[in-house]
């Protein structure tokens, strides 16, 4: 069974950055898509971005051009770089394999306020 341990969130003030990192126990992982979403209370689950094998990537609109993903295939983690973070952003971040149907993690709550 998959697992996903996430990490680096925080409370950080507007315009400012995080980095997140979530290692997966997956033995093909430089075989995969995967993805980051976000959560907050109240509200479903969504898709922030995804990056497939060779690196292509692809990120919902509120995020481009402010947030990076990549992966490091050689530490089993994909990275999720946050620059001019909005209070908007506030929510539990986590990652997964698009249509794995696998069990979330933790997640790493990330925090945008003055």
């Amino acid at each position: 069974q998959v697992q996903f341990v996430e990490s680096g969130g925080g409370l950080v003030q507007p315009g400012g950055s995080l980095r997140l990192s979530c290692v997966v126990s997956e033995r093909f992982f430089s075989k995969i898509v995967m993805a980051w979403y976000r959560q907050v209370p109240g509200k479903e689950r969504e898709f922030v971005a995804d990056i497939a094998d060779g690196g292509i990537t692809n990120y919902r609109d509120f995020v481009k051009g402010r947030f990076t993903i990549s992966k490091d295939n050689l530490k089993n983690t994909v990275y999720l770089q946050m620059n001019s973070l909005q209070p908007e952003d506030t929510a539990v971040y986590y990652c997964n394999i698009p249509g794995r149907n696998a069990a979330w993690g933790q997640g790493t709550q990330v925090t945008v306020s003055s």
